[in-house]
């Protein structure tokens, strides 16, 4: 298994350049990344900069029943406020609980101060589009969207998972609040192995149903747009997440440069030895169907 340590000399601090860590840290410059090269991403309702456009949000919100706000330099998922229906100025939460406009506004005012920003730095209040769970992961998903964690290293997926939302988590996709991480196979997008609190899952605790063999929607598109995504950045070791919307299809939600290693867990197999191998096979220039290609077979074991 890879370790934090490990994780920061020999691959984060090797291949990430700092003055390229604001690309990623930054959710508007990523997405501006994004778009500029053909990447789907989540569609951008409003911004607040400044405390005095925090008071506007509420117009700029007006024609929208959904939403997720967020802070543009949040990490672990902290921050986030996801909105799934309106009554007039009360929104309602994934739980069922509503909170009112104030709420909503005294949120956007406490991530503009930076309570939820890498550092405690102010920040920028996004507001973006909710994406929907697609129809083939509503069966073991509760109360939010899954995302699809990737894990790039010199531009070649080396493992994959999906964070699936529980009621414990919030419905946010995040393990440290209690989502379940499952490993997806690179070659298939089928689900082979899962954890919830540091357990092996064969099932979602909550809704029962089977996770073990589940087909990532769309995995193949997702894998194309987290390398096409990361390839924009120009940092060597990155973690790329993605959802598949029910509607839009795949869809980047942010990069990330320094990858927590519980993708491992989620895999039942370490990442090091994967690591290693790109070091050996990959070639200069290699273009990004080869790569994807070179990932998939140091996955399934076919070159070490």
């Amino acid at each position: 298994m890879l370790g934090i340590n490990g994780r920061n000399a020999g691959y984060t601090l090797r291949w990430n350049r700092r003055e390229f860590y604001p690309r990623v840290d930054d959710k508007l410059q990523t997405k501006a990344l994004c778009e500029a090269a053909g990447v789907p991403i989540a569609r951008t309702l409003a911004v607040a900069r400044y405390q005095h456009e925090v008071r506007q949000l509420g117009a700029a919100l007006e024609p929208f029943k959904s939403f997720v706000l967020k802070p543009t330099h949040g990490a672990m998922g902290n921050g986030i406020l996801v909105i799934t229906a309106r009554e007039g100025d009360r929104f309602q939460r994934p739980s069922g609980r509503f909170v009112t406009l104030q709420d909503l506004l005294f949120h956007a005012s406490s991530i503009v101060s930076g309570l939820y920003a890498l550092g405690g730095q102010p920040d920028v209040a996004l507001v973006e589009e909710r994406l929907e769970v697609h129809p083939d992961m509503r069966a073991i998903a509760v109360e939010g969207v899954p995302d699809v964690r990737i894990v790039i290293y010199r531009g070649v997926p080396v493992m994959g998972m999906t964070r699936l939302p529980t009621r414990s988590s919030g419905g946010r996709a995040n393990l440290h609040q209690g989502a379940i991480g499952a490993g997806v196979d690179l070659e298939t997008g089928r689900i082979h192995h899962a954890v919830h609190e540091g357990r092996a899952v064969a099932r979602h605790p909550e809704s029962g149903g089977e996770i073990l063999g589940v087909a990532v929607p769309q995995f193949d598109v997702l894998l194309h747009a987290a390398l096409l995504a990361t390839d924009q950045t120009e940092l060597g070791y990155v973690g790329a997440d993605l959802v598949t919307d029910a509607a839009r299809g795949p869809v980047v939600l942010e990069l990330n440069a320094r990858p927590g290693l519980a993708v491992q867990l989620a895999n039942g197999a370490g990442l090091r030895p994967r690591l290693d191998a790109v070091d050996r096979h990959l070639e200069k220039d290699m273009p990004l169907e080869e790569r994807l290609q070179l990932g998939r077979r140091i996955a399934a074991g076919e070159i070490r």
